[in-house]
C-alpha cells in the first residue's frame, strides 16, 4: 500500500472539517469516493506511482466526524464545497476521478466551472437516469441482492469493502451512516439536473464501466457519452458496479494511458 497522509483543512466558514488522504507525487488527480465511504483500494495505489492522489472524504463520512454532513443541504452546496477544497489545496484544475456517487459529483463540478476541472474520469458514475432502465435503490436493498449488482464475481475478496457484516455492529453504522450522508444529495433518484448542465463539460472525458454492472448498467455510459461533448466509454470485463475493486490494475491502467495524452 501506498504510504498516505491525512490532510485535514476547514472549509464552509469553518463549519465542515476535510479529511483528504493523500499519497504519491506529480500532477494532481482528486478522486471522489462512492457512497460507501472511502476505500483505497489497489487503483489508488497504482495511480500514485504517477500522481499525487488527494483523496477526500465525503462530509460526514470521516470517522469520529459524522456530523460534517449537516451544513450543506444539497448537491449545489456539495459541488461549491468542492470549489472550496480545491482552492484550500491549491489546486487550481485538477483531473477528477469518480466512482458511482463520487462519478456524478466529479461530473457536476465539471459542468458547473469547466475551468476547475482538467481532465475527467467517471467510474461506474451516478447522475443520470432513464425510466427504461431504472437504478436500484442500493441504500436499502438487501445485501444478497446487492452483491449481484456491484460484483462479477459476488464471492470476490474486496466485497467486505462495501458490505454490511451483521455480526459487526461497527461496520454496520459506518456503512449506515456513509451511505445517508451521501443519500441526502441523490434522494430519491440520482438525476438533479445534471443531464442538462453536462453539455458544459470541456474536460477531456473518460468513462470507464464494469461491464457486468448491475446497479448502473452500461447503457448509462452511453448515455453519459451523448450528454458530455469529447467523452469516450471503455468497459471493463469481468467488473460490474465496482470496477476498480475487482479490476483494479485494468482501471488504474486506463485512466493513467488517459491522463498522460
Amino acid at each position: 500500500m501506498a504510504a498516505t497522509s491525512e490532510q485535514t483543512l476547514k472549509l464552509w466558514e469553518d463549519k465542515v472539517t476535510a479529511h483528504v488522504k493523500v499519497a504519491g507525487s506529480g500532477p494532481a488527480l482528486v478522486y471522489l469516493h462512492s457512497g460507501y465511504g472511502l476505500v483505497w483500494d489497489e487503483s489508488l495505489d497504482l495511480l500514485a506511482r504517477d500522481f499525487t492522489v488527494y483523496a477526500p472524504e465525503h462530509p460526514g463520512t470521516s470517522a469520529g466526524d459524522p456530523d460534517a454532513v449537516k451544513p450543506l443541504d444539497d448537491v449545489w452546496d456539495l459541488v461549491l464545497y468542492y470549489y472550496e477544497l480545491f482552492d484550500k489545496l491549491g489546486l487550481e484544475a485538477p483531473a477528477v476521478v469518480g466512482h458511482s456517487f463520487g462519478g456524478m459529483v466529479a461530473a457536476e463540478i465539471a459542468a458547473n466551472n469547466p475551468r476547475r476541472v482538467s481532465r475527467l474520469v467517471l467510474i461506474d458514475a451516478l447522475g443520470l437516469w432513464r425510466d427504461d432502465t431504472p437504478i436500484k435503490n442500493y441504500m436499502v436493498t438487501p445485501q444478497a441482492q446487492l452483491d449481484v449488482l456491484m460484483f462479477a464475481d459476488p464471492k470476490h475478496p474486496a466485497r467486505k469493502h462495501v458490505s454490511m457484516n451483521l455480526e459487526d455492529a461497527e461496520s454496520i453504522i459506518r456503512l449506515t451512516w456513509a451511505l445517508g450522508c451521501t443519500g441526502k444529495y441523490i434522494w430519491p433518484i440520482p438525476d438533479k439536473g445534471l443531464r442538462k448542465r453536462a453539455h458544459r463539460i470541456t474536460a477531456p472525458t473518460l468513462l470507464i464501466w464494469g461491464k457486468q454492472d448491475g446497479l448502473t448498467k452500461p447503457i448509462y455510459a452511453e448515455e453519459f457519452k451523448k450528454v458530455i461533448p469529447n467523452s469516450r466509454v471503455e468497459l471493463i470485463d469481468h467488473a460490474a458496479h465496482m470496477a476498480q475493486l475487482e479490476q483494479p490494475a485494468a482501471v488504474a491502467k486506463l485512466v493513467r494511458e488517459f491522463l498522460k495524452h
